[in-house]
């Protein structure tokens, strides 16, 4: 039969069937009046409504990294999910976006269901907490092309924002308009190559600190969604003059990202305590400060700058931000100044 012999070549249509019987509840507890197609349609189908003035489309696609090679090795799946969401949406957010629908992209060399169902319910599970709408998505089996074993997970996503609402406003940033940091879950998913190489022949399973925690569970802590402390923000009339997420090239890369040229931001490293985790990765690692600053958000998932004047009213709304830096002239060095 044509079927078997597809199987002997390495692709299971019956797994990947399976597969996506075991995520379809999952899916269609995201869905809302907007989607029009169900399930296995060849393609998804969003009605836009509710629509601000002057709509601008914000799309995002990015992949977990390697932080998916340690979730495989501990048969963690669910919360790589979260990661790819939550990552995705926060490059958005950063545009002054909200998100109406994601897409999903697994790539494996096998089709195991429980492992692609497992990840997808993550994704599904991130999508709700955030409310957007998981629209679709494909899962590919490549023998041969991926090692056995490998899983891969990837994903786009697409926000809306009213044009007058497009972050970020260089041209209201000013010197002396300040950092102030949101807190991270950890390393998010960025430097997950390092992370792995730091953490060779040690034991994931043991505590790393007083707190008890596991080096496992301390690293497979999915990456933060900022989405709802944002619309706290705005729902105060906090006035946000840009975001920066802190992802691959930390502080040195991302933070420039949002400046207007005559502007330079300093960032002090006293101003909040680096979380252990963090900590123990620079020493096992022997990395200096700099790099550190520059392979992970060393504690710190997104900055927000805001005019000095609203700041306190910033951290009545989130009373975990914390003042880290504020903006300077430009004297054409570093972007970023870390003291």
């Amino acid at each position: 039969m044509a079927g078997s012999a597809y199987a002997a070549a390495g692709v299971d249509i019956d797994a990947a069937t399976r597969a996506v019987e075991m995520m379809k509840a999952a899916v269609r507890a995201t869905h809302t009046p907007a989607v029009l197609a169900d399930v296995g349609s060849f393609g998804g189908l969003f009605a836009l409504t509710d629509l601000p003035a002057n709509p601008v489309l914000v799309a995002s696609t990015d992949g977990v990294g390697t932080k998916v090679k340690l979730a495989a090795q501990l048969g963690r799946w669910q919360g790589i999910g979260h990661d790819i969401v939550n990552h995705c949406a926060n490059d958005i957010l950063v545009q002054g976006a909200r998100p109406l629908f994601f897409l999903d992209y697994i790539a494996t060399s096998q089709i195991v269901p429980e492992q692609v169902a497992a990840a997808v319910t993550g994704v599904a599970e991130a999508c709700r907490a955030i409310g957007c709408v998981l629209l679709g998505g494909e899962t590919a089996e490549m023998p041969g092309v991926y090692t056995p074993g490998a899983f891969d997970l990837a994903g786009t996503i697409v926000g809306v924002v009213g044009r007058d609402a497009l972050l970020p406003r260089m041209d209201a940033m000013r010197a002396g308009d300040l950092l102030i940091g949101l807190p991270s879950t950890g390393p998010h998913t960025n430097g997950y190559s390092l992370i792995r190489k730091a953490i060779e022949g040690r034991d994931l399973s043991q505590p790393f600190d007083e707190s008890g925690l596991s080096l496992a569970d301390a690293l497979l802590v999915p990456h933060k969604a900022y989405v709802a402390e944002v619309g706290a923000l705005q729902k105060a009339g906090v006035a946000v003059k840009g975001l920066a997420h802190i992802t691959g090239g930390g502080f040195l890369d991302n933070v420039p990202r949002i400046l207007p040229a005559a502007l330079s931001a300093r960032i002090h490293r006293a101003s909040w305590e680096v979380p252990p985790l963090f900590r123990k990765l620079v020493e096992w690692s022997g990395i200096d400060d700099t790099e550190a600053y520059r392979v992970w958000n060393m504690g710190m998932g997104m900055v927000v700058v805001v005019g000095a004047d609203v700041a306190d009213a910033m951290r009545r709304v989130l009373p975990e931000s914390v003042v880290m830096g504020e903006l300077i002239g430009s004297d054409g060095g570093p972007a970023v100044k870390l003291r």
